[in-house]
């Protein structure tokens, strides 16, 4: 007897973790962030009714399709009679992915959380299947402030940010858009950003100086201020400044981090006039062996942290500048690692260790590779 309590005893916490991976919601203690991972064969959909007292709800559809709820979606329906319920709902933060979603789903349900007090919308790892429906005029829509897209594709193609500008409002501060399948955007149908002040591109390497001059569709973007185009295959900060020229975008803040510049300029290439509020860039990661040539003249922040610089910067190299970050360079310390080879240490957290959510995987990449995001 005494033998069975003992062995009921150390059995106990994988009977516990045997419950709790049944369970596919979890709400926290303080009723604040609640997240479902509906991977199981045969999930319990209502287990997310629990979500419903949280502020910030995370829902993963387990690569399945959402079909079956299509029938509950009805563009036209008349939600204003749930207004007082959708309006006591504390959500701010809502995040869904892993799954294929109708688009006509997706809209209804940005059409109910038109009442409610969502803030912060982030879709990644989504497939949107079929057209976008044309809003109701007499809809309310969510005035969500930051907008986050990863590795979702859009059955409309390159119009799906205008499709998609007509279900919110006009207030977006942030849009984040990163392993994009298309940013090719129909700039004639995409309306202006007048709130937007961070537009965040990286992790897109197939980008390229072209494609940004594509995707910065002119003058919709008056109150940009902050631009971060991390690893999307910029080749040279002069190539980047005519593609921002074009755009008649004004950033204060540019990143252009982990991406691979070549430090001089192609000769035949004409010289650029940089936004003249541009106050910051950030070119760290990006395997110079020199100061790269047609740097804006004057800056308060210039990041040349984690290059392969093996002298100092000679003053006529460099812009005017405030703050100038040379750390992870060679010539600081020529007996260390390279860069590189610093970012393949274990040991400890080096300077310039590199983090692998800096370096995104496209879409294209992922299914070359042959990974399965959609089941």
């Amino acid at each position: 007897m005494e033998r069975a309590s003992c062995l009921l005893l150390l059995l106990l916490p994988l009977l516990q973790v045997s419950a709790t991976t049944l369970e596919p919601c979890e709400l926290d203690d303080d009723d604040e962030r609640c997240v479902c991972n509906f991977s199981d064969p045969q999930p319990d959909w209502s287990s997310a009714l629990q979500c419903t007292v949280a502020v910030e709800v995370e829902l993963r559809g387990g690569g399945r399709s959402l079909e079956q709820f299509l029938k509950y979606a009805d563009v036209d329906a008349d939600v204003q009679k749930y207004r007082d319920l959708i309006r006591s709902l504390r959500l701010k933060r809502l995040t869904v992915g892993a799954a294929r979603v109708p688009a006509q789903l997706l809209m209804g349900v940005l059409r109910v959380l038109g009442y409610s007090r969502l803030k912060e919308l982030t879709l990644e790892d989504l497939e949107v299947t079929g057209t976008m429906p044309l809003p109701p005029l007499e809809a309310i829509w969510p005035a969500v402030t930051t907008l986050s897209l990863r590795n979702v594709s859009w059955a409309t193609g390159g119009a799906w940010l205008s499709k998609l500008q007509q279900w919110l409002k006009p207030g977006l501060q942030v849009l984040n858009i990163a392993q994009a399948h298309s940013l090719a955007f129909s700039c004639d149908q995409v309306r202006a950003f007048p709130a937007l002040t961070t537009l965040d591109l990286s992790d897109n390497p197939g980008l390229g100086e072209r494609g940004l001059t594509a995707t910065l569709c002119p003058h919709k973007f008056p109150a940009l201020q902050d631009l971060s185009i991390r690893n999307t295959g910029m080749e040279t900060p002069n190539g980047v400044c005519t593609a921002l020229a074009t755009a008649g975008v004004q950033p204060v803040r540019l990143d252009l981090s982990y991406n691979s510049l070549r430090a001089a300029a192609d000769p035949l290439t004409p010289g650029c006039v940089w936004p003249s509020a541009l106050n910051s860039l950030n070119l760290s990661f990006a395997g110079l062996e020199q100061v790269p040539n047609g740097l804006p003249d004057k800056l308060s922040v210039l990041d040349l942290s984690c290059n392969r610089l093996n002298r100092a910067p000679r003053p006529d190299e460099l812009p005017k500048v405030d703050n100038l970050k040379l750390d992870g360079n060679p010539f600081l310390n020529p007996e260390g690692p390279s860069p590189r080879e610093d970012s393949m240490n274990s040991g400890g957290v080096p300077i310039c260790a590199r983090s692998p959510l800096a370096v995104g995987i496209s879409g294209t990449l992922a299914l070359l590779r042959g990974d399965r995001i959609f089941g």
